[in-house]
This record gives C-alpha cells, sequence and structure tokens, in this order.
C-alpha cells in the first residue's frame, strides 16, 4: 500500500476535518494510506528536534506528500521542501481564495486550488494517474 503524509499545522487540524476525512476515503479506495502526522504524534515545546526528526524519518516513509496550505505555515513549508529535497512528489492544496504561496508551488508537482469540490478533484488526478511513485 502507497503512502501520502499529509502536512497540515497542528492549530489548523480541525478546520479541515471534513478534507482529511474525504481524502482518506478516497485514498482508500486508491490503497493508498493517508498519514496525517498532527493526528499521530504530540510533542511538547522542548521536544522540537525529536518532533521534526520524526517527521522527517514518516516523510522518507511516504510515497509523497500532500501539503494543506490553506492557512501558510512555516512548519508544513519545512515539510515541503523536506520532501522535494528527497525527491518526493509534493501536492500543494489552498482553498480558492486563499494566499497563493510561490514557495510552496516552487517545490510542488501540482498545486491544487478548491472549494468544496477537493475530492472530485483528487480523483480526477488518480484516475489520470498522477506520478506519486517517484
Amino acid at each position: 500500500m502507497k503512502k501520502a503524509y499529509f502536512a497540515i499545522s497542528y492549530s489548523n487540524r480541525k478546520q479541515f476535518d471534513k478534507v482529511v476525512e474525504g481524502l482518506q476515503i478516497l485514498f482508500k479506495k486508491h490503497k493508498i494510506e493517508l498519514f496525517v502526522f498532527v493526528d499521530k504524534y504530540n510533542f511538547s515545546t522542548d521536544q522540537e528536534k525529536e518532533m521534526m526528526e520524526t517527521a522527517f524519518e514518516e516523510i522518507d516513509s511516504s510515497d509523497f506528500l500532500v501539503a494543506e496550505l490553506t492557512t501558510k505555515s512555516i512548519g508544513v513549508g519545512i515539510e515541503i521542501g523536506y520532501a522535494y529535497a528527497k525527491k518526493k512528489p509534493v501536492i500543494y492544496l489552498r482553498r480558492k481564495g486563499s494566499e497563493y504561496s510561490t514557495t510552496a508551488s516552487g517545490c510542488s508537482n501540482y498545486v491544487v486550488e478548491y472549494d468544496n469540490d477537493l475530492v472530485e478533484i483528487f480523483e480526477e488526478l488518480l484516475k489520470k494517474k498522477i506520478n506519486i511513485s517517484k
């Protein structure tokens, strides 16, 4: 089974429950595990090195990275940069009307701007057999 690392800021996670749930269902249908780092781990403020080492290990074990950046996040930006440096495909997500990140886009294989149609957009990407196995 393939694994997608889902990068999202901890502080914004709850706002995106429906997005994550929809993608989990869709990805499972395509035999892809959607791994949500902030749902799996909880670190204290004095564990920043352990947190980033763990994040990098999880990205290393993933086939590609999906980054939700409707609200810009330094941590998600670091995860994108790491995945890019490791030659992992990156999919940059943002809601329509949100601020565009040229940095995230510059490291991404796909940029997806969505409203309430994210699952449908991903279904089309998966049907086109996007290259997520680099």
